[in-house]
């Protein structure tokens, strides 16, 4: 790809991994002169193995590979982050935070500034549409990998200098591209882990380590009846079933968590389910003015999105959400993402309250 001449300059942040390879590939076979930036997120052999891998695959295609530590900033922004959102009775979404913070945030910047690159890329599965010089985000071809949801916090700074390339494949197409031509890469296995919680360390293990065990009540929530104990409340996220460990005529599940007391609110199927939820810290990915819309709208990744009316407070840049229907484990410390009704394109999203 050329413009005037001189080849379009893309960076593509590189973990090593199949889609961030093929990435890579299929941009540098698209005629861009492509550079790899692979971010030192901690110092541990887990790491210096990433960097191995993503050195590898920089060397397979050909292209310049740069190690980019952000050990100290990932850690202030992404793993405290973490933490202190566990110790407030909050469930954190990291990826998010660290999209924000440092793909999008630092890896980005250092690209454009530091490397002078046109576009920023990745294996990220989301599309990037032009609306009269507007970008908008839809989804992705493979709506399993879809990633929309992780990226809302991004504005017309970042989409009008990324480029998504695997929004036309899904993930077989990838696996078949790596494959055959053989990128290091190609028998990559999927993760879901948390980056920096290596096994057979879990995220309970890590937060219980963190905090110790301070014994607590579990308490019904429909008649304040105290029903058990507990080892911390930090051990446990709302809409969770397994691991109660109480008897009780029919399941319970976490329906709220009080840090400051200790107490684990547990309850029945349907006091689970609510139709109102507030939001703070609202971003919108393009001139949005609305105090008032509908929108399709998502409380967590890996569910189907809800219709509802999103009000906003410009001032505060808070809001509330009231859903058409009622919906299930609202968690505190989770994203709500909106998405057109129209068209599925993500409007912008906030955190909740």
């Amino acid at each position: 790809m050329n413009t005037q001449g001189k080849k379009v300059k893309v960076a593509v942040g590189l973990s090593g991994g199949l889609d961030s390879s093929v990435t890579c590939f299929l941009l540098k076979q698209q005629g861009y002169d492509v550079v790899a930036i692979t971010v030192k997120m901690v110092n541990d052999a887990k790491f210096e193995q990433i960097a191995k891998n993503a050195k590898a695959v920089a060397d397979k295609i050909g292209i310049p590979h740069y190690v980019l530590d952000l050990s100290k900033e990932f850690k202030n922004d992404v793993i405290d982050y973490f933490v202190e959102s566990y110790k407030k009775g909050e469930t954190p979404n990291p990826c998010i935070m660290c999209n924000r913070t440092i793909k999008w945030g630092r890896l980005f910047d250092f690209a454009i500034n530091e490397l002078g690159c046109d576009y920023v890329s990745s294996g990220h599965y989301a599309r990037i549409v032009d609306d009269n010089g507007i970008k908008k985000m839809y989804p992705a071809k493979d709506l399993k990998k879809d990633q929309q949801y992780y990226l809302f916090e991004l504005d017309q700074n970042h989409l009008q200098k990324i480029m998504f390339p695997l929004c036309e494949y899904v993930k077989d197409d990838i696996r078949r591209i790596a494959a055959e031509n053989d990128l290091p890469s190609k028998s990559s296995k999927e993760s879901q882990d948390i980056c920096f919680i290596t096994k057979p360390m879990t995220t309970k293990k890590y937060i219980t380590k963190k905090f110790g065990l301070k014994k607590g009540d579990f308490v019904f929530i429909k008649t304040g009846e105290k029903v058990g104990t507990h080892e911390g409340f930090y051990q446990y996220t709302i809409g969770q079933r397994k691991g109660i460990g109480i008897a009780w005529e029919e399941p319970l599940y976490v329906v709220k968590l009080d840090a400051g007391k200790n107490i684990v609110y547990v309850g029945t199927k349907d006091d689970l389910y609510g139709k109102e939820l507030k939001i703070h810290d609202i971003r919108f990915q393009y001139p949005f003015d609305k105090n008032q819309f509908e929108a399709n709208v998502k409380i967590r990744y890996n569910m189907e999105a809800q219709p509802a009316v999103v009000f906003v407070n410009w001032d505060t840049k808070t809001g509330k959400i009231i859903f058409d229907n009622p919906v299930a484990s609202v968690t505190k410390g989770q994203a709500a993402v909106f998405y057109s009704k129209k068209d599925n394109h993500l409007i912008g999203g906030g955190w909740i309250d």
